[in-house]
This record gives C-alpha cells, sequence and structure tokens, in this order.
C-alpha cells in the first residue's frame, strides 16, 4: 500500500471515529457532563422530549451553567435556542475560560446581543489571551435562531480557533504570536453558559433598554458534548486529517468562510479606523 493511500485510509478511520464518539457522546446524559452554578437554571425536558438546561433572567438574578471538566485544546458543541420576542438588553453567553487570576485570564467567547424590533439577534465574538482581549467580530443570522435550536461550536487548537454554526465556519482565529498577537496557548479552559442583564450596551450600543414586563427571559441548551485534545493526546480523534484538528481550512471551510465575511459579517475590530488612531494591530494585515 502506498504511503498516499495509507494516510487516506488512516484519515477515513479517524474520521469515521470521530462521527461514532461523537455521537455516543450527543446522546449522553447532560448532568454527566454539565452543573448548574447560580440563578434560575435547571435541567428540564424540552418540548420535544429531549433533555436540556433552561436559563432564565429576571430583574432580581441572572443563571448560569458550566462544564465540569476543563480542556487544554479541543472542539466544543452545543445546541441553543435563544430567547424570543423582545430580549433586547439581554446577554446570552457560550464561552470558554481559564481559571486565572483575571488580569491573566484566556477567553474564548460567544455572546448572543438581544433581539428587539426590527433588530434580529447579534452573534458577538471575541478573544482573550493573558488578559488582552479586543477582538472582536459580529454576525448576523440567515434564520431566526429563536425559533429553533441551533448548533454552536468553538474548536480550539495550538494553531487556531475557530468559531461554528450549524456545522458552518463563521470565524477563524489564527496563532499569530509571532507577531505580537496574544493567543491562549498555556492553560485549559472550562465551558461556562450564562444569561445577563446588559442593557447598558448589548442593544444598539445601550439605547434600548430591558423591558421587565416581558421577564422571565428563557433560553434552553442541549447536546452538549467536548473533545479534548491536548499537545500529548495519542487520541485517533486528534491525529491530523481528523478533519477538525489540521492547520489549513479545505477549499468548502474557505469558500464557507468567503460567504459569511460577505453576507454576515456586521463589525471587524480590523476594519474600525476610529479605534486604532495609529493603525490595526499587526495580526489584521497578516489575517
Amino acid at each position: 500500500m502506498g504511503k498516499a493511500r495509507a494516510h487516506q485510509l488512516l484519515a477515513s478511520l479517524a474520521a469515521i471515529y470521530l462521527i461514532l464518539a461523537v455521537t455516543q457522546h450527543v446522546t449522553g446524559n447532560l448532568t454527566d457532563d454539565l452543573e448548574v452554578m447560580w440563578g434560575n437554571a435547571k435541567f428540564v425536558t424540552d418540548s420535544s422530549g429531549q433533555q436540556a438546561i433552561a436559563l432564565a433572567l429576571d430583574r432580581s438574578t441572572s443563571s448560569a451553567f458550566r462544564s465540569k471538566k476543563t480542556c487544554q485544546f479541543c472542539r466544543v458543541d452545543i445546541e441553543i435556542k435563544l430567547v424570543p420576542g423582545n430580549s433586547a438588553g439581554t446577554v446570552t453567553t457560550f464561552y470558554m475560560i481559564t481559571e486565572n487570576p483575571w488580569q491573566f485570564h484566556d477567553e474564548i467567547d460567544i455572546e448572543f446581543l438581544g433581539n428587539s424590533s426590527g433588530q434580529p439577534y447579534t452573534m458577538h465574538t471575541n478573544m482573550y489571551a493573558r488578559g488582552q482581549g479586543g477582538r472582536e467580530k459580529q454576525y448576523k443570522f440567515d434564520f431566526n435562531p429563536t425559533q429553533d435550536y441551533h448548533k454552536y461550536t468553538i474548536i480550539w487548537n495550538k494553531d487556531w480557533i475557530l468559531f461554528l454554526v450549524d456545522d458552518k465556519l463563521y470565524r477563524q482565529i489564527k496563532n499569530n504570536q509571532i507577531y505580537g498577537a496574544p493567543y491562549p496557548y498555556y492553560y485549559p479552559m472550562r465551558v461556562y453558559a450564562t444569561i445577563w442583564n446588559a442593557d447598558d450596551w448589548a442593544t444598539q450600543g445601550g439605547r434600548v433598554k430591558t423591558d421587565w414586563a416581558q421577564a422571565p427571559f428563557t433560553a434552553y441548551f442541549r447536546n452538549y458534548r467536548a473533545i479534548s485534545c491536548d499537545l500529548y493526546q495519542a487520541s485517533p480523534l486528534c491525529l491530523p486529517g481528523s478533519g477538525w484538528f489540521d492547520q489549513q481550512l479545505d477549499v468548502s471551510r474557505k469558500q464557507q468562510l468567503a460567504q459569511v465575511e460577505s453576507s454576515n459579517k456586521i463589525y471587524d475590530y480590523c476594519n474600525d479606523s476610529k479605534r486604532y488612531k495609529n493603525g490595526a494591530p499587526k495580526e489584521c494585515g497578516v489575517n
């Protein structure tokens, strides 16, 4: 068997193993992987009969849950059904964060900025490394994220971070530490999800406030899975060719990214000339 054929077979087997492992994990019990943290968070059975976690916000309290385990370099998926109706001022989040002191923390963020009439949800993405953030990009959806569940994915390895929605690539952050750009690399992270009030900035820059007459605001989360691949792990899921731990994007992913850039992106820190008087960060030119 030639080397090329052997590598192709290895990649195919890894992909099959990944699909089987993911399927088995998704059908597991949420209470095995996640724990409620505070507020109006609880395990429920949703309208389809599946186990979910409901996070609710009212005037007196926010709510949150987190993963029981940490991971360093991993793929994390979760399905979310966002707050319907007028959710202006609220923020629903799905993110990963280290347990370092705040001034040195790492974080990978997806935040959903509340919906109001004529102003649908915005997906706000960001990244912190050693306390340095400010890498925001924002996107609009081609669907209503409140009518049904949609899958949101964060993939993080030593070379890049990917943000996907329903398996479609929305954003890539490359490891550009050689250009002085921050990148989370050295410490494991824990997964969190929260809902909280941020009407000082979340909707139209804070001009639209939270209408507490609409409370409680409730978002639902289900089908959580996390696959960890640290630097020394030899699992077939983490081998080159497994489809999500390679450094380079394939043609399909590049096309997805280009489409999102042209049709869905509504803010990019690299293009914010008012923010950077002396020019955008170096990684903007590299990317």
